[in-house]
């Protein structure tokens, strides 16, 4: 590929990114003001400048414009998770597979409000949001179980997977809620550090 093909390359990759971008922010927006219920693709579209065609070239449904990145890119994580040192004990593994999307996450803290909110506001989602984090469980469990050179149905892989998700989940949900501008990171550290520790009950506050 010549150099010009590779600057056209990129170009269409950031154009689509951008538009996919917008679709999610759109859908976001609009059903945060109206309820899932009373809004449309075309609707999305248009407040996203482009055409009912365009949406279903990035999302088979308004469901998934709104959900589709909400689980973490499943491949690199688990290709992060893979390419951790071997000695590092799985838990740690996890975590440290987790930096990419916790930046991204952090780069758009907003929008990832938004899309939190809206899913509280809209049960409805979650059956599709369920199926998505279970396929996301079933890759990280077989990656912890060949790091281990254990068996998938060995019970510490999905153990380990059951837990990091937990201590994930409630880190994010404590993002979200904070208006200290706090990162995503520091509740990811304290979550997984309480767990390594065992779960210590904390001190009472006053």
């Amino acid at each position: 590929m010549t150099v010009t093909e590779q600057a056209a390359t990129g170009r269409r990759d950031r154009k689509k990114r951008l538009t996919r971008a917008a679709l999610t922010a759109a859908a976001l927006r609009l059903v945060a003001e109206r309820g899932l219920e009373h809004v449309t693709v075309e609707e999305i579209s248009e407040a996203a400048d482009v055409s009912s065609r365009t949406f279903f070239n990035y999302f088979t449904c308004k469901d998934d414009a709104l959900i589709a990145d909400l689980a973490v890119d499943r491949d690199r994580v688990v290709a992060r998770l893979v390419a951790a040192a071997p000695h590092v004990p799985a838990l740690r593994a996890v975590r440290i597979a987790l930096d990419e999307a916790i930046d991204t996450m952090e780069s758009e803290r907003e929008l990832w409000r938004l899309r939190l909110a809206v899913i509280a506001q809209n049960p409805a989602l979650l059956p599709r949001l369920m199926a998505g984090n279970i396929e996301t469980e079933r890759a990280m469990i077989q990656a912890i179980a060949a790091r281990l050179g254990v068996d998938p149905d060995h019970g510490h892989p999905a153990l380990v997977t059951a837990v990091a998700g937990a201590a994930f989940r409630t880190a994010m949900l404590r993002w979200a809620a904070d208006t200290d501008g706090r990162p995503l990171r520091d509740f990811v550290d304290e979550a997984f550090a309480a767990v390594v520790a065992g779960l210590p009950d904390p001190s009472p506050t006053s």
